[in-house]
């Protein structure tokens, strides 16, 4: 089984760390990947994306150009891929920052305020880990199993106090229905 993912928002929201930590999750269940970010000059504020790859197989290309699922952080990221996830596929929308809907009716839409949600947890700038864990609940292709030593792959030791807090936006992520 092989799972792409596209990770789309603006720099300074995390697209990079949110897939650097599905990567590692991967690496620790033993699946073959590609971690491939991409983000424009200006980096925080500029547009950044990060594309996935999970696969029970050898990855040939780093590339999505056809995702399986679109975690979508901001309105121009949903208005640039929604079209190219595949029939079937997953969207995640950050509804805290995304008013409009989205259109296709042959893809499974998730809208989270995770935004809202993040400032509610006390982690404002979580809301990426917010959408991680909603991933975590609803997508077939990641586990709900190694969160935390992922995580620790992820999070700098100069850093290790936010392990904690990313942990809750997590599960603030995977509660919210």
């Amino acid at each position: 089984m092989t799972t792409q993912i596209l990770i789309a928002g603006f720099g300074g929201q995390g697209v990079l760390f949110a897939g650097k930590f599905l990567a590692y999750k991967g690496l620790l269940e033993d699946r073959h990947l590609s971690w491939l970010p991409s983000y424009g000059p200006e980096m925080r504020g500029g547009t950044a994306n990060c594309s996935v790859i999970l696969s029970d197989e050898n990855v040939g290309s780093p590339i999505v150009s056809k995702p399986d699922v679109l975690i979508a952080m901001n309105l121009p990221s949903l208005d640039k891929y929604e079209n190219d996830v595949v029939p079937g596929g997953m969207i995640f929308v950050e509804s805290s920052l995304i008013a409009r809907k989205v259109a296709r009716t042959d893809v499974s839409v998730f809208y989270i305020p995770a935004t809202q949600i993040a400032k509610e947890i006390g982690a404002p700038s979580l809301a990426n880990m917010v959408m991680v864990g909603k991933l975590l609940r609803e997508c077939d292709a990641v586990t709900g199993e190694n969160i935390e030593a992922a995580l620790k792959k992820v999070v700098s030791a100069r850093h290790a106090d936010k392990l904690a807090v990313n942990m809750k936006a997590i599960d603030a992520g995977y509660q919210y229905t």
